[in-house]
């Protein structure tokens, strides 16, 4: 970005940066000297280098944002949440949905009132160098790739399971993931996000289909190991009593169902109107996200009580899951593409700002293609390496979460809070409440940082131990079974 120091003025801020509900200070911006500004224009929302020359890449409209969002949303998580019913019980297991669910949607709104005082932003890393100058923003986005890749990685072993599950496990699980990263590399190839959108339709379908299929399913066969319906008492567990590991690593694949808010930044950026559209987005979002998980999660743990498995999709008679797994095959392929365009995204920004080219990064030139592709080419092989140390599913989705899901979902946007409202943490009742509120925000990301990698590493390995299918990195053995 353009360094023109402290020349934004209140006149240049004005467009979009009002007090909010949280009560920020609409003068903020001038007290932090020492970062480095872009000119603001009049219309504030029209000031990011995606759409200063070349291509114009600010294309999204509301329904595409919406799209998108789902697309991003909707997918791996949902897979895993009756397992989560099953370990914590009914009813801690939808209290836990919901206010996972909320805690998201208050932070995810958090990144809006930033972005208000920054338009000029790409992502969420950028944010960070407002904070805490080139040192947090460095650190920040190497933790911003660590989580697009393992969601990605996360998507590729997701595929790698439905292959299995399609095929009876007819070729080596790392064939399968190769495949599966080769796909969504050539999908990944066209630059702007806007095809991305197209996707959210078939995804939100694909799911729903699925989900359909398993329930009744299990509705009128049974789950998977039932050999009589007739003789079948289901055993569903009110309140469970799970061990301090097993209900950690079940919250922490709630924490995966809610990860989007990584991408919000980045499609803000795409938008042609964000400061107008996007709370609209956001509360389709997480009302439709918190409404499916309850129903679905409920109804699936209902219908296949102790036979619950994760994914989901595994829990019916081998043919069924087969035909789910097919159905669901674009939703799952969707969420891998999606991340996997914000990662190469970001590299592709950022070695065209270090090569001094950032001003080819919309345009059509041999140069910007050229980094475009080798970006995409570069973060399909990580993704490809990753998802073959890591092969099981559970714990690919408990691990992403611990390691940087908790700061990019929650603690950055306590951080970015913090910032907004300097000075001001203890001027009345309502600001004191949501100091405690982001305070416990940033302690939440800590622990579970610790202890979240501890009870998803020690799960993994004792799942290595003891496993019949994957029994290792790089293994060939079934990780469907």
């Amino acid at each position: 970005m353009e360094k023109l120091g402290n020349q934004k003025t209140e006149g240049q801020l004005h467009d979009g940066v009002t007090s909010d509900s949280d009560g920020y200070n609409k003068h903020e911006a001038s007290s932090h000297d020492g970062h480095d500004f872009q000119t603001v224009d009049e219309s504030a929302d029209n000031s990011n280098i995606y759409s200063q020359g070349g291509k114009n890449f600010r294309t999204l409209k509301r329904w595409d944002t919406i799209f998108i969002l789902f697309a991003n949303q909707i997918g791996l998580g949902i897979l895993s949440l009756p397992s989560t019913l099953k370990t914590l019980g009914l009813v801690p297991g939808i209290i836990a949905l919901i206010g996972i669910g909320a805690i998201s949607w208050y932070t995810a709104y958090e990144l809006l009132q930033y972005y208000r005082i920054h338009p000029q932003v790409l992502n969420i890393v950028d944010m960070t160098r407002f904070v805490g100058g080139r040192t947090l923003e460095s650190i920040a986005g190497v933790m911003m790739m660590i989580q697009v890749i393992f969601v990605a990685a996360s998507a590729m072993v997701t595929l790698s399971i439905a292959l299995n599950t399609i095929s009876d496990h007819a070729a080596c699980t790392v064939v399968f993931i190769f495949i599966s990263c080769a796909a969504c590399f050539l999908f990944c190839l066209p630059r702007t996000t806007k095809f991305v959108s197209h996707l959210g339709i078939p995804n939100a379908l694909s799911v729903l289909a699925a989900c359909i299929i398993v329930m009744v399913v299990l509705g009128v066969d049974g789950p998977r190991g039932v050999d009589n319906m007739s003789e079948w008492s289901r055993e569903i567990v009110i309140v469970g009593n799970p061990s301090f590991r097993d209900g950690l690593n079940a919250c922490l694949k709630i924490v995966f169902a809610y990860a989007a808010n990584l991408s919000f930044v980045g499609y803000l950026a795409e938008m042609t109107a964000p400061l107008e559209d996007f709370k609209f987005c956001l509360t389709v979002l997480e009302c439709g996200s918190m409404t499916m998980y309850v129903i679905f999660a409920v109804i699936f743990y209902c219908l296949g009580a102790e036979f619950t498995t994760s994914p989901i999709l595994g829990s019916t008679a081998p043919v069924f899951s087969k035909a789910a797994y097919g159905v669901a095959l674009p939703a799952i392929f969707a969420t891998g593409l999606a991340y996997g365009h914000i990662g190469s995204k970001y590299i592709f920004v950022n070695v065209m700002r270090w090569t001094g080219n950032l001003h080819e990064v919309t345009a059509s030139s041999v140069k910007s293609w050229g980094t475009w592709i080798a970006s995409v080419t570069g973060f399909w092989i990580v993704v490809f390496i990753l998802s073959n140390a890591i092969p099981v599913f559970d714990s690919i989705l408990s691990i992403t979460s611990a390691t940087t899901i908790s700061w990019f979902t929650y603690g950055f946007s306590a951080v970015f809070w913090f910032h907004m409202n300097k000075g001001q943490y203890f001027r009345d009742w309502k600001k004191i409440s949501l100091t405690i509120v982001n305070a416990l925000l940033i302690i939440m990301s800590l622990f579970m940082n610790a202890a979240g990698l501890w009870a998803s590493i020690t799960e993994l390995l004792d799942i290595f131990n003891s496993s019949s299918g994957v029994r290792g990195v790089f293994s060939c053995g079934d990780n469907a079974s």
